[in-house]
């Protein structure tokens, strides 16, 4: 299995700002297509997002990877590039760069078009996901045929009132576990959802979500909790089919280092059993709902 992709894309996303993608490419007849959603401080290259990549493209996907525009990093992923642009991002920017990478496989820009689709989004990248697909459910477009979120809060914001007051004066840092960067939230984070709070509240749009969604969970994970699974599940339970998957062990990178060691990624060495059986179950889910 080849470290590198199999080609790169850029996109305009939210404000102008690129999304740069990798496509990962199956080496028989597709399947389907499959878009894999970073989190908070992560990017298309961030700890197993790579190995989900190939392990996808391995089992007959073609599968897109992307920094979404407001990540605020660029191809070289050792630092956080523009970490003023990571600095504006929102809830609305994340939606519209998934709506823009699903249009573009749509439109036959890049690789997909006409495959059935799956999302995969791992932590907040599985909230936007959520948030897309029930805005969609709203204005009446259509669905992907399957999402799979990993290790998702059921929320959009889950900082204290001190963390908040922190926001709307622009002075909440975050640090980088890879890189050491300091970084800042935007004030619009937070303004965006107490101006529209309909269109953030995840739990209530879930419930207009018809396409089949496979929830997995880790039992170690201390940044998202248990029950914030047993809350998207609660939700969904109206009009699609949904599987909640509970992996014991798996923190919340599914005992996965950043960066992935070069034997792993490779297949020359074995990733962790949680890994492992994230990527089971994620591969099996997208071959039942693409129909192979």
């Amino acid at each position: 299995m080849a470290n590198e992709p199999d080609g790169q894309w850029e996109l305009n996303g939210a404000d102008n700002e690129p999304i740069l993608g990798d496509v990962h490419m199956p080496t028989s007849d597709p399947r389907g297509v499959c878009v894999l959603v970073h989190g908070f401080l992560g990017y298309k290259n961030y700890g197993m997002i790579p190995y989900l990549a190939r392990q996808l493209a391995q089992a007959g996907f073609i599968t897109h990877k992307y920094n979404a525009s407001h990540s605020g990093v660029t191809r070289d992923f050792e630092r956080f590039e523009r970490p003023e642009v990571f600095g504006r991002d929102t809830w609305n920017k994340q939606v519209f760069d998934l709506r823009r990478v699903l249009q573009a496989i749509a439109d036959g820009t890049i690789a997909g078009a006409d495959k059935p689709r799956v999302v995969v989004g791992h932590s907040r990248g599985g909230v936007a996901t959520l948030l897309m697909a029930g805005r969609d459910a709203l204005e009446g477009r259509p669905a992907p045929e399957g999402i799979v979120t990993i290790a998702s809060p059921a929320d959009t914001c889950r900082r204290s009132e001190e963390e908040r007051a922190l926001i709307r004066d622009g002075r909440m840092e975050v640090v980088s576990n890879r890189t050491g960067q300091t970084l800042r939230v935007s004030p619009a984070w937070l303004t965006e959802q107490e101006d529209d709070p309909e269109a953030h509240d995840v739990l209530a749009l879930a419930r207009g979500i018809t396409c089949p969604i496979l929830i997995v969970q880790g039992t170690a994970d201390t940044t998202v909790e248990v029950r914030e699974s047993e809350r998207l599940e609660e939700a969904l339970q109206g009009k699609c089919q949904v599987e909640r998957i509970l992996v014991p062990g798996a923190d919340h990178v599914f005992c996965t280092p950043n960066p992935m060691p070069l034997e792993q990624l490779t297949g020359k060495a074995p990733v962790s059993p949680e890994l492992r059986a994230l990527t089971d179950e994620m591969v099996r889910f997208c071959k039942r709902v693409c129909g192979s």
